[in-house]
């Protein structure tokens, strides 16, 4: 949906504001015959307007307008602007210095809610640095240490030890290609004036694809797939899902200790694609639900697996892609044992009445 701009928005909303005082009190003094109510609803429309515009423009245009409009219409003589009468001055004052306190006021909230969200921006971007940079140490000190004893060791070494070295600096680049391709993506969704580019893509050739990348990083692991028998079309970024999907089956692999099932289902509920992701491992640790996707999860005491596998990352990588879909993600343990992900997205037929 095609949003117009504030400052349209805002004056559309005074001449609507405007007009339905105008409306109420023109009701009141026909049918009631009050006079009195008349200012108060002006100067309550005055307050909202400039309650929920931003700056001092459309809040004082209101008020000038509402005393005009009072002045004018409901204040003896009518159709006639008589300033000097004391009590139509004084209203008419009143109204405009309302106008000015609810901007000043609104304006300095305003404020100060953009410091304190800036504020938390820089808090979460220099947590994130200090947990990537924790994780980059270790599998840069296996490339760098098997990489110099092949160099220094030379014909020494077996061709079985040559093999499981390049084996190990293989592995760890993989993990921070991966790790790099996470980085990029937190980058470009950071990005305030990012758009999604969204194509309409067929789920089932969708997972297909992604499944086959999976596989390949992880042949041995079998995942068993559920779809529903219509045909699905969903408008996304297929590959910045296809991350999502892959970051989650792979968090399984490597964090659910004991899995022997892992399974993605999709279905479709109230016009939203669900998809389910879930385990049989040794689920999550509760103090880690509450950070699982914002990436600050305390690493330190975790084993060296764990760390590698990068799963703070990836999954606020995850929830990231979803939130800019304009979707929702999940993460709970199950009663049975294991975790089950569920994030949501909205189907094409959703996104063409949107």
């Amino acid at each position: 949906m095609k949003k117009f701009p504030k400052h349209l928005t805002d004056a559309a909303f005074t001449v609507f504001l405007l007009a339905a005082c105008f409306a109420l009190c023109l009701l009141i003094q026909t049918v009631c015959g009050a006079h009195t109510l008349i200012p108060a609803i002006f100067i309550l429309g005055t307050f909202l307007t400039a309650l929920a515009t931003n700056g001092y423009l459309y809040g004082i245009l209101s008020a000038l307008a509402s005393v005009f409009i009072f002045e004018f219409v409901f204040e003896l003589p009518y159709f006639s602007l008589y300033f000097t009468i004391t009590d139509n001055l004084v209203t008419s004052v009143i109204m405009i210095v309302i106008a000015c306190m609810t901007c000043t006021l609104t304006t300095k909230i305003k404020k100060q809610e953009t410091l304190k969200s800036q504020s938390e921006m820089e808090k979460m971007r220099a947590d994130l640095l200090r947990a990537v940079s924790h994780d980059l140490r270790t599998p840069l000190t296996t490339i760098y240490g098997a990489s110099s004893a092949m160099l220094e060791a030379g014909d020494r070494l077996s061709a079985a030890q040559k093999q499981k070295m390049l084996q190990s600096i293989r592995e760890d680049a993989a993990w921070l290609t991966r790790m790099v391709e996470n980085l990029l993506s937190i980058t470009r969704l950071d990005d305030t004036n990012v758009k999604i580019i969204k194509t309409s893509t067929v789920l089932d050739e969708f997972l297909d694809a992604a499944l086959i990348k999976f596989h390949k990083r992880y042949p041995e692991q079998e995942v068993a797939v559920e779809l529903p028998d219509e045909f699905i079309t969903i408008g996304m970024d297929a590959l910045l899902i296809e991350q999502v999907v892959i970051n989650i089956l792979e968090n399984a692999v490597c964090h659910a200790k004991g899995m022997s099932i892992l399974s993605l289902k999709v279905s479709v509920l109230s016009g939203k694609a669900v998809f389910e992701i879930s385990d049989n491992g040794c689920g999550i640790e509760k103090e880690r639900l509450k950070t699982l996707f914002t990436g600050y999860y305390q690493t330190e005491n975790l084993p060296p697996d764990s760390r590698r596998s990068n799963a703070g990352i990836g999954l606020s990588v995850c929830a990231a892609i979803i939130r800019a879909h304009g979707g929702t993600i999940t993460a709970r343990n199950l009663e049975s044992g294991g975790a089950l992900f569920c994030f949501t997205l909205n189907t094409e037929e959703t996104a063409d009445e949107q």
